[in-house]
């Protein structure tokens, strides 16, 4: 479980996030939207630790994540996984080498044992036998598994996902939502989503904060989002003709 306590962030004299409070679930989907520029990425940031808060709190299951020294911070990032928008693959190394990376840094295994699980990481996505491609060989979805299987090949704790489904097409999308929502389940994860993808709300939305001009404005899950008494959250979620027309508009 993460947990942040009265998070406040500024740049200068730019009060980004103000006072946010709020529980993200382990085994939950837990989606963080909001408009451009509403402190979204920021609050992302902040709970993986390139942002120093002001003032509250960063908890990861009870430990205050922000007000560790270095080596302390290091255990904790042991136990995250990211997936960054785009992949974020190693353009240099193969699918087997992006994938080890993270278990090269964090583990110390003998190589057979790692690669086992780099197989294992793999055939979890679908993906078995492509260990010596390129991400030049790539297409977009499959950039996206890769980097899913780099994400938990730590056996995450807490998976951290960003704009997962940017630049993929609608039926990609649906597939790797549902990946991020298995092995969320699965391993029972603290998966935290910044997005802005409304069928992943839609579809897979466990557990939303809805962030407005820094402010945590409104919380809920998918089954309310689509009639919430809140008119910000209203106005940015019916601003598609997909959700109008899931509202009946």
């Amino acid at each position: 479980m993460i947990e942040i306590k009265n998070i406040n962030k500024t740049f200068g004299d730019n009060h980004v996030l103000k006072d946010i409070n709020t529980t993200f679930i382990p085994g939950k989907c837990n989606l963080i939207i909001g408009r451009s520029g509403s402190g979204k990425t920021v609050l992302m940031k902040t709970l993986v630790g390139l942002f120093q808060p002001e003032t509250g709190d960063v908890l990861f299951d009870d430990r205050v994540f922000n007000k560790m020294n270095n080596n302390e911070q290091i255990d904790v990032r042991k136990d995250m996984g990211m997936i960054f928008q785009g992949g974020a693959l190693f353009d240099s190394m193969t699918v087997e080498e992006n994938v080890m990376f993270p278990l090269l840094m964090f583990r110390k295994e003998p190589l057979k044992v790692m690669l086992e699980r780099v197989n294992f990481c793999l055939e979890r996505v679908n993906l078995k036998g492509i260990n010596k491609l390129m991400p030049s060989e790539l297409s977009g979805g499959m950039k996206k598994r890769v980097a899913i299987a780099r994400a938990i090949a730590t056996e995450p704790k807490y998976l951290f996902c960003d704009e997962p489904n940017s630049g993929l097409d609608p039926q990609t999308s649906i597939l790797i939502d549902q990946l991020i929502m298995e092995i969320t389940q699965e391993y029972n994860i603290t998966t935290v989503i910044n997005t802005h993808d409304m069928n992943s709300v839609l579809e897979i939305g466990d557990n939303i904060i809805f962030i407005h001009q820094g402010e945590l404005w409104w919380k809920g899950d998918k089954q309310n989002v689509l009639h919430a008494d809140n008119k910000e959250l209203n106005d940015f979620i019916f601003c598609s003709t997909l959700t109008k027309k899931a509202k009946g508009l």
